[in-house]
């Protein structure tokens, strides 16, 4: 299904009917992760998955988004599709929306699930700082004018060997909305969600390591972590028999 959201054509899916979910996946994803837990959910809720702009079949944007650019798109979505407080459940960047929106009031969920969710300034190894500073030593040399116009296809190789690969794999626009998402830490606003908050993480998950769901319990009043052992970042498809018997007994 597709409908218009802040002025794109946006793709999003629906299934069964009950409790409200509303389900927002991870940067470079799309809704197709949480098919396993919609097929899971369906007998009790109503779960509604949409694929954020520029993900699966939903229009790019045309300028660089912050997070209150997604929290602004969440809101007129739930509007749109009649979504009124539901779970809402978010996995990786779809987690940071999630955790943001209910901690400045956007959203006033029933619950909250957080899938290995993103949201935190991790602290750089010193080998990971000397890797930023190389490139802004040589972004900043290429940009220079005696040489700008004739730097750009070497500009490009450093941004490759340099960045992430979901930095590399996302076009201009994505790439400049990635780096203003991962440089926003909300931290200290989740003291400010009182919705109650259940947390699903891997055990070995290195995007967003474990030492993150530890601090996030521990600033949301209500919360509580499960891990999942043995699993990464998306430990609930790593593991789904354990995820969805955990989301059924938290989802009831």
């Amino acid at each position: 299904m597709n409908i218009t959201v802040k002025g794109l054509n946006i793709e999003y899916i629906e299934e069964g009917s009950g409790i409200p979910v509303l389900l927002l996946h991870g940067w470079g994803s799309s809704f197709d992760v949480y098919k396993g837990i919609m097929a899971s959910l369906s007998d009790r809720c109503r779960l509604v998955a949409v694929n954020f702009p520029g993900c699966g079949n939903s229009e790019t944007m045309s300028e660089p988004w912050d997070l209150q650019d997604y929290c602004d798109f969440v809101c007129e979505f739930m509007q749109k599709v009649g979504l009124k407080d539901p779970i809402m459940m978010g996995h990786s960047h779809g987690g940071r929306v999630t955790m943001y929106m209910a901690a400045l009031g956007y959203a006033n969920p029933q619950k909250i699930v957080l899938l290995d969710a993103a949201g935190l300034i991790p602290k750089k190894s010193l080998k990971q700082k000397a890797r930023a500073r190389s490139f802004k030593l040589i972004k900043g040399a290429l940009s220079l004018p005696i040489i700008k116009n004739h730097s750009a296809g070497l500009l490009d190789k450093a941004r490759k060997h340099y960045g992430s690969a979901d930095y590399n794999a996302a076009p201009e626009v994505l790439r400049k909305t990635l780096v203003s998402l991962v440089n926003t830490d909300i931290r200290d606003i989740l003291p400010n969600i009182k919705a109650s908050t259940l947390l699903i993480w891997g055990e070995n998950d290195t995007a967003t390591p474990l030492s993150d769901a530890k601090i996030i319990e521990s600033l949301i009043k209500d919360a509580g972590l499960c891990v999942i052992k043995g699993t990464g970042h998306y430990s609930f498809c790593e593991n789904p028999y354990q995820a969805h018997a955990i989301l059924r007994e938290f989802i009831k």
